[in-house]
């Protein structure tokens, strides 16, 4: 028995403030993360805001420019990727008062006519239409603003809200009807039934659902200790929110366009294989459930509350500053090789999880041992039996744990230096490179039998070559 694995993990990762995009190491880290792990669409906040010059105030008369936005979207299709747009923020020039959100001063009012956002979504569609043409705007997702069911990020009230996704996909779908627009954008998965009933009873399209969580979500507040935290979350906590929202968006695709270990922007857990396991682990659980699960983020270059300078501060990004890949980079490496073709695993266990792939001419068995903070954990001994199975012609392991694939371990070796030489960037970036080692298997009545030994917090994947 065999179930479809598509890459949905690789759909769309997530990134800070729109200005980075005009970095040309965020631009390189990006093109990186394309090439090696498939991604294909990006997201970020800010797009609106004025320090992109979108829209702002001149003398009293609105100045439209789109030349920044439109540098970024070149780029993104000069390497094969797409923006996934997130509509925000306010534009000063629109907003109804002066509440912002992170060290970029970001506007969260709601816009003090709507007829003049509305009129900003037809120009930014109409030109985009116009210089990239509808063939390719239409495979791009418009989501209408960023978390508004938290005070952080929208002033207004969730009726507000409402009312801004009618005047932008009216707006939108104005200049055609082919073009997605969805929302609600919420953290928590939250807002989705109301959200939906609101566009059926204005009889308004709703071309996909998007919502963000996080395993602390609904234990404490953004910034609390994350240990403390994690510590009363449940094991399949990622997959228990997804199969809720999969229910509750009405048969529209889920797209999860923000989602990490933790919510805390310094959680040393990113930096760690601790952030591995738990990904591989929480993308397997997910299949079948939405159509794209959008990390956040691919980079360190960000700066919501400040740019940082130390190589492993705890940051969101699968990279860091340096573009050295994490441990959990490679998790996605690792994913990314896999085929589309899942087979059926009999087993349980506390913390291990074991998945088993098939390509044409081979298998692997990707596995896991992860639990949450303050939840027991050891090494384990694992066993792995593949029947109905040829003689392999090799077997290989690939390994993400504390001594291997981790870089920052590396770091503390050399003394955790706040700055890196040209020599010590080279270094880390040898020490985050997954070794393929070869490793053994018995085999006896068509059956391949593999033994594996998983310290905590470990991703193996273990690949049987078959004729």
């Amino acid at each position: 028995m065999t179930t479809p694995l598509a890459h949905f993990w690789e759909h769309t990762v997530g990134s800070g403030h729109a200005p980075l995009a005009l970095r040309a190491d965020w631009q390189a880290q990006l093109r990186r993360c394309h090439d090696e792990l498939g991604f294909r669409y990006v997201r970020f906040h800010g797009l609106l805001s004025d320090d992109m010059g979108t829209l702002i105030d001149h003398g009293g008369e609105p100045l439209y420019s789109f030349f920044n936005a439109d540098q970024i979207f070149d780029f993104l299709l000069s390497i094969g990727m797409k923006p996934f747009v997130e509509l925000s923020f306010m534009p000063e020039a629109l907003a109804s008062g002066h509440k912002t959100v992170f060290n970029y001063k970001a506007n969260i009012t709601p816009p003090k006519d709507y007829r003049q956002w509305a009129k900003l979504m037809e120009k930014l569609a109409q030109h985009w239409v116009e210089r990239y043409g509808l063939e390719e705007v239409k495979e791009w997702f418009f989501e209408v603003w960023n978390e508004p069911n938290l005070p952080d990020f929208w002033k207004g009230k969730q009726a507000d809200y409402f009312k801004l996704y009618q005047h932008t996909v009216e707006a939108i779908k104005g200049v055609d009807s082919s073009l997605k627009v969805g929302g609600p954008a919420t953290a928590k998965n939250e807002w989705i039934e109301a959200f939906l009933d609101f566009c059926e009873k204005k009889t308004l399209p709703v071309d996909f659902v998007s919502t963000h969580h996080y395993p602390t979500d609904a234990l404490g507040n953004e910034g609390d200790d994350t240990e403390t935290q994690l510590a009363g979350s449940r094991r399949g906590i990622m997959r228990e929110q997804a199969q809720d929202t999969f229910r509750r968006a009405r048969g529209k695709p889920v797209y999860y366009t923000e989602w990490n270990a933790s919510s805390n922007p310094r959680d040393e857990r990113h930096d760690e294989p601790y952030a591995a396991a738990f990904v591989a682990k929480t993308i397997l659980e997910a299949n079948g459930l939405v159509e794209g699960y959008g990390f956040w983020t691919f980079t360190d270059i960000f700066e919501e509350n400040y740019f940082p300078s130390v190589p492993f501060h705890g940051g969101f990004g699968l990279m860091s500053l340096h573009g050295i890949r994490k441990p959990v980079y490679r998790a996605y490496e690792v994913l990314h090789r896999l085929g589309t073709e899942q087979l059926l695993v009999d087993g349980l266990h506390e913390t291990v999880n074991a998945w088993v792939v098939r390509q044409a001419h081979s298998v692997t068995a990707l596995l896991t041992n992860h639990a949450l903070p303050r939840h027991g954990i050891k090494t384990q001994l694992v066993r792995v039996s593949i029947g109905e199975a040829p003689e392999p012609r090799a077997t290989y392991v690939e390994r993400i744990d504390e001594t291997h694939a981790n870089p920052r371990g590396q770091w503390r070796e050399m003394g955790a230096p706040d700055y890196l030489s040209a020599l010590q960037v080279k270094q880390l970036h040898t020490a985050s490179r997954v070794a393929r080692e070869p490793h053994g298997w018995k085999y006896e009545d068509r059956v391949v039998q593999i033994e594996i030994e998983l310290p905590p917090h470990a991703v193996a994947a273990i690949t049987v070559e078959l004729d």
